[in-house]
């Protein structure tokens, strides 16, 4: 079965992290993604990835232009005249200089999706300054609600930032490109990462907002015994979340906490006894033993894998979350799954 997004043409400028991502991610829906490269590659690409292939742009058609040449420029704008979507990952303003604005692309082709994807957005006091993912993430208040009482905040991955970004941009593409088959007119598709976070942040938003996360009160998700990291016998670590009382209640039945109370779940009182108690308790065995009992039950518990570990998994391998890249390291698969309704 072709993927939804069969017969869709995108050209894509190269840039870094969130640009190629969003392409990938169209290309994985079925979409021909052709990459307007760089004549040599920048020098953050070549520290980040090293000699290995670049796995985000596995897949794309490759075109070696230079932009700043008149005949390159007028093969770049010809592609975007038979293409249906562009995706550029510049600073603003870099595209209307080298003559690729969306008034100037409107003019070769009216149904063009311009896809713009920024840290800070087109316009804004920020608008023209650098940043990367733990910026973007620290700017919206989220990055706020990692600190436990005050401890620094926890830098997370880099996918925390630029991945919803990508991710914003490629559904905000796709709403645009369904508009242009009915209008017959394009969009620019403004994809700020601040943005895209500033929505994507509307559940922490709102347990912020009942005192439970980012403020001095006790929180379920940095003080309780039931949501957090354990350190175990092997030295390798486990998750546990069950905040629901159910599966509160059956994860101390499994670990035998028959003194207990389930319905004191949460006596904040009683937490940091309780979590003492239960990094003892995940102490005196190994991660894989802790699987054996807790593992696909209602428990909420998942062990903490590294990266190679987590493609062997069973689960992660029933289905088909990863694949190997020719230098044998885990690389996701395209997601969501489609399959044929009825």
């Amino acid at each position: 079965m072709n993927g939804p997004l069969h017969g869709i043409h995108i050209v894509e400028f190269e840039s870094l992290g969130p640009g190629p991502l969003a392409g990938r991610i169209l290309l994985g829906m079925g979409a021909t993604v052709t990459l307007i490269a760089r004549p040599t590659k920048s020098a953050v690409s070549a520290q980040l990835a090293g000699d290995q292939e670049d796995e985000l742009n596995r897949g794309k058609q490759r075109i070696a232009l230079d932009l700043k040449q008149a005949a390159d420029r007028e093969q770049a704008m010809q592609l975007l005249a038979g293409a249906d979507a562009l995706i550029e990952g510049n600073r603003p303003g870099v595209m209307e200089r080298l003559g690729f604005s969306p008034a100037e692309c409107a003019r070769h082709n009216p149904k063009l999706v311009y896809g713009r994807m920024t840290g800070w957005g087109q316009e804004g006091p920020l608008a023209h300054a650098a940043g990367h993912d733990l910026n973007y993430v620290a700017l919206t208040g989220l990055l706020s609600l990692s600190a436990h009482r005050g401890e620094l905040p926890v830098i997370p991955p880099t996918m925390v930032g630029d991945a919803p970004g990508a991710l914003g941009l490629a559904f905000g593409m796709v709403c645009a490109l369904l508009d242009a088959q009915r209008s017959g007119k394009g969009r620019v598709v403004d994809a700020a990462i601040v943005d895209i976070l500033a929505m994507l942040g509307g559940l922490a938003q709102w347990i912020s907002a009942s005192g439970q996360l980012g403020s001095s009160a006790p929180s379920p998700f940095h003080d309780s015994p039931f949501y957090d990291v354990y350190r175990c016998a092997d030295g390798r670590d486990i998750t546990i979340g069950a905040l629901e009382p159910q599966f509160y209640a059956l994860l101390l039945e499994k670990l035998g906490l028959t003194d207990v109370p389930a319905e004191a779940q949460y006596d904040t009182t009683q937490w940091p006894a309780l979590k003492k108690r239960l990094r003892h308790l995940f102490a005196e065995r190994s991660r894989d033993e802790w699987c054996t009992l807790l593992e696909g039950s209602d428990a909420c518990f998942a062990p903490v894998l590294s990266l190679a570990e987590a493609a062997r998994h069973p689960h992660n391998v029933a289905r088909g979350n990863y694949k190997e890249t020719t230098a044998g390291h885990p690389f996701g698969n395209p997601a969501p799954r489609f399959t044929e309704l009825g």
